[in-house]
Protein backbone atom coordinates (compact mmCIF):
# COMPACT_ATOMS: atom_id res chain seq x y z
CA UNK A 1 0.00 0.00 0.00
CA UNK A 2 1.65 3.35 -1.10
CA UNK A 3 1.85 6.04 1.32
CA UNK A 4 -0.12 9.05 0.25
CA UNK A 5 -0.42 11.79 0.38
CA UNK A 6 2.88 13.14 -1.09
CA UNK A 7 2.70 16.48 0.87
CA UNK A 8 1.40 16.04 4.37
CA UNK A 9 1.22 19.29 5.28
CA UNK A 10 2.64 22.81 4.98
CA UNK A 11 4.31 24.94 8.19
CA UNK A 12 4.55 28.16 8.57
CA UNK A 13 7.66 29.36 10.41
CA UNK A 14 5.67 32.39 11.58
CA UNK A 15 9.03 33.08 14.30
CA UNK A 16 10.81 34.38 11.50
CA UNK A 17 8.76 36.29 9.40
CA UNK A 18 10.74 39.54 9.68
CA UNK A 19 7.21 41.69 9.47
CA UNK A 20 3.65 41.14 9.43
CA UNK A 21 3.43 44.85 8.34
CA UNK A 22 4.52 44.10 4.34
CA UNK A 23 3.52 42.15 1.61
CA UNK A 24 2.32 39.12 1.29
CA UNK A 25 2.90 38.83 4.82
CA UNK A 26 -0.37 41.53 5.81
CA UNK A 27 -3.13 39.88 4.12
CA UNK A 28 -5.21 38.36 6.47
CA UNK A 29 -4.88 35.23 5.45
CA UNK A 30 -1.36 35.20 5.89
CA UNK A 31 -1.31 36.99 9.26
CA UNK A 32 -3.67 33.57 10.39
CA UNK A 33 -2.16 30.78 9.02
CA UNK A 34 -0.01 28.30 11.12
CA UNK A 35 -0.50 25.41 8.67
CA UNK A 36 -2.09 23.22 6.35
CA UNK A 37 -3.04 19.58 6.00
CA UNK A 38 -3.65 18.07 2.88
CA UNK A 39 -5.62 15.36 1.48
CA UNK A 40 -4.45 12.01 0.11
CA UNK A 41 -6.16 13.12 -3.11
CA UNK A 42 -7.88 15.90 -3.66
CA UNK A 43 -7.13 19.65 -1.94
CA UNK A 44 -9.31 22.68 -3.30
CA UNK A 45 -8.73 26.00 -1.77
CA UNK A 46 -11.33 28.76 -2.80
CA UNK A 47 -11.91 32.05 -2.07
CA UNK A 48 -12.85 35.81 -2.82
CA UNK A 49 -10.29 37.52 -5.83
CA UNK A 50 -7.95 39.25 -3.79
CA UNK A 51 -8.13 36.79 -0.69
CA UNK A 52 -4.86 35.18 -1.46
CA UNK A 53 -5.70 32.10 -2.60
CA UNK A 54 -3.29 32.44 -5.55
CA UNK A 55 -0.75 33.50 -3.45
CA UNK A 56 -0.94 30.69 -1.17
CA UNK A 57 -1.31 27.96 -4.06
CA UNK A 58 2.09 29.82 -6.01
CA UNK A 59 4.14 29.63 -2.33
CA UNK A 60 3.43 26.18 -1.98
CA UNK A 61 4.44 24.86 -5.59
CA UNK A 62 7.21 27.45 -5.06
CA UNK A 63 8.21 25.90 -1.96
CA UNK A 64 8.05 22.50 -3.47
CA UNK A 65 10.83 23.57 -6.48
CA UNK A 66 8.36 25.04 -9.00
CA UNK A 67 8.91 28.24 -10.76
CA UNK A 68 6.53 31.05 -10.38
CA UNK A 69 5.12 30.48 -13.92
CA UNK A 70 4.45 26.92 -13.92
CA UNK A 71 5.73 23.17 -15.63
CA UNK A 72 7.05 20.52 -14.01
CA UNK A 73 10.36 20.52 -12.04
CA UNK A 74 12.50 20.71 -15.16
CA UNK A 75 11.01 23.96 -16.35
CA UNK A 76 13.18 26.50 -15.19
CA UNK A 77 12.48 29.78 -17.01
CA UNK A 78 11.09 32.85 -16.05
CA UNK A 79 9.79 35.87 -17.65
CA UNK A 80 9.08 37.57 -14.87
CA UNK A 81 10.52 37.93 -11.42
CA UNK A 82 7.53 39.13 -8.77
CA UNK A 83 7.14 35.67 -7.01
CA UNK A 84 6.53 36.83 -2.82
CA UNK A 85 8.45 36.04 -0.28
CA UNK A 86 6.08 34.10 1.37
CA UNK A 87 7.85 30.54 0.31
CA UNK A 88 10.50 31.14 2.01
CA UNK A 89 8.49 30.59 5.52
CA UNK A 90 6.80 27.73 4.63
CA UNK A 91 8.39 23.41 5.91
CA UNK A 92 7.12 21.34 4.21
CA UNK A 93 6.46 17.91 5.80
CA UNK A 94 6.46 14.51 3.55
CA UNK A 95 5.49 11.16 3.25
CA UNK A 96 7.79 8.85 2.70
CA UNK A 97 6.89 7.74 -0.76
CA UNK A 98 8.17 10.11 -3.47
CA UNK A 99 5.96 11.13 -6.79
CA UNK A 100 7.31 10.02 -9.94
CA UNK A 101 5.46 13.19 -11.87
CA UNK A 102 5.33 16.50 -10.61
CA UNK A 103 3.78 19.81 -12.78
CA UNK A 104 2.53 23.00 -11.52
CA UNK A 105 -0.23 23.94 -14.06
CA UNK A 106 -1.55 27.88 -13.28
CA UNK A 107 -3.81 29.19 -15.88
CA UNK A 108 -1.98 32.57 -16.09
CA UNK A 109 1.01 32.11 -17.54
CA UNK A 110 0.55 28.71 -19.03
CA UNK A 111 1.11 30.19 -22.48
CA UNK A 112 4.29 31.23 -21.44
CA UNK A 113 4.81 27.32 -20.39
CA UNK A 114 3.36 26.16 -23.49
CA UNK A 115 5.77 28.00 -25.89
CA UNK A 116 9.18 26.78 -23.83
CA UNK A 117 8.15 23.73 -23.94
CA UNK A 118 7.62 23.19 -27.46
CA UNK A 119 10.93 25.19 -27.34
CA UNK A 120 12.44 22.57 -26.03
CA UNK A 121 11.18 19.52 -28.06
CA UNK A 122 12.62 20.05 -31.36
CA UNK A 123 11.49 16.43 -32.26
CA UNK A 124 7.67 17.29 -32.68
CA UNK A 125 7.51 13.25 -32.95
CA UNK A 126 8.48 13.10 -29.41
CA UNK A 127 6.37 16.35 -28.05
CA UNK A 128 3.02 15.05 -29.92
CA UNK A 129 4.27 11.66 -27.58
CA UNK A 130 4.11 13.96 -24.63
CA UNK A 131 1.67 16.27 -25.40
CA UNK A 132 -0.98 14.68 -27.42
CA UNK A 133 -0.73 17.57 -30.42
CA UNK A 134 2.20 19.15 -32.98
CA UNK A 135 1.79 22.33 -30.85
CA UNK A 136 -0.02 23.67 -28.01
CA UNK A 137 -0.46 27.19 -29.57
CA UNK A 138 -2.73 25.44 -32.85
CA UNK A 139 -5.85 24.40 -30.70
CA UNK A 140 -7.60 26.46 -28.27
CA UNK A 141 -6.71 27.15 -25.06
CA UNK A 142 -9.28 25.22 -23.12
CA UNK A 143 -8.17 21.92 -25.33
CA UNK A 144 -4.43 22.80 -24.67
CA UNK A 145 -5.47 22.14 -21.00
CA UNK A 146 -7.13 19.20 -21.43
CA UNK A 147 -4.46 17.41 -23.92
CA UNK A 148 -1.54 18.33 -21.19
CA UNK A 149 -3.88 16.41 -18.76
CA UNK A 150 -4.52 13.96 -20.69
CA UNK A 151 -1.40 13.27 -21.94
CA UNK A 152 1.59 14.99 -20.09
CA UNK A 153 0.28 13.97 -16.46
CA UNK A 154 1.33 10.42 -15.97
CA UNK A 155 -0.20 9.10 -12.68
CA UNK A 156 1.32 8.95 -9.39
CA UNK A 157 2.27 12.27 -9.26
CA UNK A 158 1.83 15.65 -7.18
CA UNK A 159 -0.16 17.82 -8.80
CA UNK A 160 -0.54 21.87 -8.34
CA UNK A 161 -3.31 23.89 -10.12
CA UNK A 162 -4.09 27.55 -9.97
CA UNK A 163 -7.79 27.92 -11.73
CA UNK A 164 -7.89 25.55 -14.02
CA UNK A 165 -10.76 26.09 -15.00
CA UNK A 166 -10.19 29.58 -16.34
CA UNK A 167 -9.88 28.44 -20.05
CA UNK A 168 -12.55 25.50 -19.46
CA UNK A 169 -16.41 25.48 -20.95
CA UNK A 170 -18.63 23.69 -17.87
CA UNK A 171 -18.78 20.61 -20.07
CA UNK A 172 -15.05 21.07 -20.73
CA UNK A 173 -14.57 20.79 -16.66
CA UNK A 174 -16.62 18.04 -16.33
CA UNK A 175 -14.06 16.50 -18.54
CA UNK A 176 -11.53 17.87 -16.52
CA UNK A 177 -12.85 16.47 -13.28
CA UNK A 178 -13.08 12.65 -15.30
CA UNK A 179 -9.36 13.24 -16.18
CA UNK A 180 -8.50 14.41 -12.78
CA UNK A 181 -10.30 11.08 -11.05
CA UNK A 182 -8.48 8.89 -13.22
CA UNK A 183 -5.20 10.44 -12.24
CA UNK A 184 -6.42 9.88 -8.39
CA UNK A 185 -6.93 6.52 -9.45
CA UNK A 186 -3.17 6.07 -10.28
CA UNK A 187 -2.20 7.48 -7.01
CA UNK A 188 -2.03 10.89 -7.82
CA UNK A 189 -2.70 14.28 -5.58
CA UNK A 190 -3.91 17.55 -6.26
CA UNK A 191 -4.21 20.55 -4.68
CA UNK A 192 -6.25 22.91 -6.61
CA UNK A 193 -7.31 26.56 -6.35
CA UNK A 194 -10.56 27.42 -8.06
CA UNK A 195 -13.64 28.97 -8.33
CA UNK A 196 -14.99 26.44 -10.05
CA UNK A 197 -18.80 24.63 -8.54
CA UNK A 198 -18.24 21.71 -10.96
CA UNK A 199 -14.62 20.88 -9.82
CA UNK A 200 -15.39 21.33 -5.93
CA UNK A 201 -17.76 18.55 -6.11
CA UNK A 202 -15.25 15.80 -7.05
CA UNK A 203 -16.44 13.22 -3.91
CA UNK A 204 -14.59 13.35 -0.50
CA UNK A 205 -12.17 16.47 -1.02
CA UNK A 206 -10.72 18.44 1.51
CA UNK A 207 -12.17 21.99 0.66
CA UNK A 208 -10.65 25.24 2.27
CA UNK A 209 -12.12 28.24 2.27
CA UNK A 210 -10.65 31.51 2.86
CA UNK A 211 -13.40 32.77 5.45
CA UNK A 212 -12.98 36.42 7.23
CA UNK A 213 -9.41 36.14 6.48
CA UNK A 214 -8.90 32.53 7.64
CA UNK A 215 -8.58 28.93 5.67
CA UNK A 216 -11.82 26.81 7.33
CA UNK A 217 -12.55 23.54 6.16
CA UNK A 218 -15.69 23.22 5.11
CA UNK A 219 -18.26 21.10 2.99
CA UNK A 220 -19.24 21.32 -0.47
CA UNK A 221 -22.71 22.23 0.17
CA UNK A 222 -21.42 24.78 2.73
CA UNK A 223 -19.61 26.77 0.10
CA UNK A 224 -19.89 30.12 -1.02
CA UNK A 225 -19.20 28.67 -4.74
CA UNK A 226 -21.95 26.14 -4.29
CA UNK A 227 -24.49 28.05 -2.45
CA UNK A 228 -24.46 31.05 -4.85
CA UNK A 229 -24.53 29.09 -7.89
CA UNK A 230 -27.21 27.05 -6.84
CA UNK A 231 -29.35 29.93 -5.83
CA UNK A 232 -29.01 31.78 -9.20
CA UNK A 233 -29.30 28.70 -10.98
CA UNK A 234 -32.92 27.78 -9.06
CA UNK A 235 -33.67 31.83 -9.31
CA UNK A 236 -31.71 33.27 -12.38
CA UNK A 237 -34.77 35.64 -13.58
CA UNK A 238 -35.20 37.15 -9.89
CA UNK A 239 -31.64 37.79 -9.40
CA UNK A 240 -30.68 38.93 -12.91
CA UNK A 241 -33.83 41.63 -12.49
CA UNK A 242 -32.47 41.97 -9.22
CA UNK A 243 -28.70 42.64 -10.68
CA UNK A 244 -29.71 44.80 -13.60
CA UNK A 245 -31.83 47.02 -11.71
CA UNK A 246 -28.71 47.77 -9.30
CA UNK A 247 -27.93 49.44 -12.35
CA UNK A 248 -30.15 51.83 -13.28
Amino acid sequence: MQAKPYLKEILFKREEVPSFNIYPFNLPLVSNLSSIKFDADVTFIIGENGAGKSTLIEAIALSLGFTIEGGSKNTQFSTHSNASALYNYFKTIKSYSKPRDYFFLRAESFYNVATFLEDAYPDRDNFVKQYGVESLHECSHGESFLNLLSNRLRGKGLYIFDEPEAALSPNRQMSALSIIHQLVERHSQFIIATHSPILLSYPNATIYEIDQGELRRTRYEDTQHFKITRDFLNNYRRHIDHILAEEE
